[in-house]
């Protein structure tokens, strides 16, 4: 088999992790891949044509990628998923919490929480979510006049 048609496939199976993954990684490295396949191609020996791959791939990931992302997340907002979706909505407490721990009732699941204050919430008070760190939220009473944080989702 020729050393285009390795290249060639290389690209390919890039290009459909890419379409699995959405983060503009694996399409330039296929786009390095292709640099591969013209340069085998134009009869260029294996070392070159690896440098002109690496070379390519590089030059997509460092100057296109970027400059692709801002564009398209100036386009559609960027949405927050797992824990970071989190941060920013209200929760209630279920049981004191204090800076030691406590519990709070949070997108319907009973959480872990620290207040992120030195003082102790009262079962009942709503808390806005000030960071997530590992499996506890950090709150602070709801009406402290925290604003609140871009794109959060309102508490349900």
């Amino acid at each position: 088999m020729p050393d285009w048609l390795w290249w060639l496939s290389g690209a390919l199976a890039l290009g459909i992790l890419e379409m699995l993954t959405l983060d503009l990684v694996f399409i330039m490295l296929a786009g390095g891949a292709l640099g591969g396949a013209l340069s085998a191609g134009l009869g260029a020996p294996v070392p070159v044509q690896i440098v002109v791959a690496c070379a390519t791939a590089a030059l997509l990931l460092l100057a296109l990628r970027p400059w692709l992302l801002r564009h398209l997340r100036g386009r559609m907002p960027l949405v927050e998923t797992n824990a970071a979706a989190l941060v920013g909505r209200e929760a209630v407490v279920m049981s004191t919490v204090t800076v030691e721990g406590g519990r709070v009732k949070l997108a319907g699941e009973v959480w872990s929480a620290r207040a992120d204050a030195g003082t102790a919430i009262a079962p009942g008070t709503p808390v806005r979510v000030a960071r997530i760190d590992g499996a506890t939220a950090v709150v602070a009473p709801a009406g402290t006049g925290q604003p609140p944080v871009p794109g959060a989702a309102p508490a349900h």
